[in-house]
């Protein structure tokens, strides 16, 4: 069990990414927190994972606050003594627009989800990381390595979490603590797919042939990737960016409609999950009507 005894937040838990790596945090022997939106199912989860005997707790609050942010971080300390992994994975991706026509609205709730969340969890967790040598693992994207256009401040947002992790992992090196980031492509969650994405569903099609291995992601193969990233085996890692985005990166062209029908079908998943694609219930997802493209 490769995180016996240790002690994790983990934000942005209760659907998706976030639901996964509670579950196989669980499983690798941590005891946690997990945190979300009032409207998220965190209790589900904090629930089949305490049913399977595991140790979990949950917080529910806007961790874009200063006061949220930091009771979720008092509640680590509260519950289980000290602190070792944060994993800073709340976000949205909520809205489809050319830049001159997403909202100003949207770009806020992208900023807030993204970026504040991050940098508040991160403040307030630092001083108790510091005396566990502990880590964090954000949730970035390959869209803030290649931009996404109709979804420019998402990418935007992802890109300064790249840099964030980083920058956080030079300045904390000195106390122990690493800081690593996971670059996820699409992965098979509400985001991705389905009428309740901003993605078009006709682009939507298109993902697996743009992709090189052929389909979209599963939370559970994210989630590996964090457990091993938060784990000591990775004790000599920090400052990386994680892409796991199935190849698209360095791709071009469809590479992936080139990929046998029997090489597309994901690994079979170990852990139990319920709530991979509800990441958007209870959201506002925006989609701009199509703008005049210039002759």
């Amino acid at each position: 069990m490769r995180l016996k005894d240790k002690i994790a937040i983990v934000t942005g838990a209760g659907t998706g990414i976030g639901e996964a790596i509670g579950h196989k945090f669980a499983s690798e022997g941590a005891s946690l927190v997990l945190a979300g939106l009032p409207g998220d199912p965190v209790e589900d989860v904090v629930a089949a994972i305490i049913a399977e005997g595991g140790a979990a707790a949950s917080f529910l609050g806007d961790l874009a606050e200063a006061d949220a942010a930091s009771t979720c971080v008092d509640l680590a300390i509260e519950t289980y003594g000290r602190l070792d992994i944060l994993v800073s994975n709340a976000g949205v991706f909520i809205a489809n627009a050319e830049t001159d026509a997403y909202r100003i609205e949207d770009f806020d709730r992208t900023l807030r989800a993204n970026v504040w969340t991050a940098f508040l969890t991160t403040k307030f967790a630092l001083p108790h990381l510091r005396k566990t040598r502990g880590n964090i693992v954000f949730t970035g994207s390959e869209a803030g390595f290649n931009g996404s256009p109709s979804f420019t401040p998402y990418g935007g947002s992802k890109g300064f979490l790249h840099a964030f992790a980083k920058g956080v992992a030079l300045e904390q090196a000195p106390y122990g603590v690493r800081a690593n980031c996971v670059c996820p492509g699409a992965i098979d969650t509400a985001w991705t797919r389905g009428t309740e994405s901003p993605i078009p569903l006709a682009a939507q099609e298109t993902i697996a042939a743009g992709t090189p291995l052929g389909r979209r992601g599963t939370p559970e193969e994210m989630a590996n990737i964090f457990a091993f990233l938060a784990s000591d085996e990775a004790s000599y890692v920090t400052g990386a960016l994680w892409l796991a985005d199935g190849g698209v990166t360095p791709a071009k062209g469809d590479i992936g409609a080139r990929v046998p029908a029997e090489l597309r079908a994901p690994p079979a998943g170990t852990l139990s999950l319920h709530h991979s694609h509800d990441g958007l219930h209870g959201k506002t997802v925006y989609r701009a009507p199509p703008s005049p493209k210039a002759r």
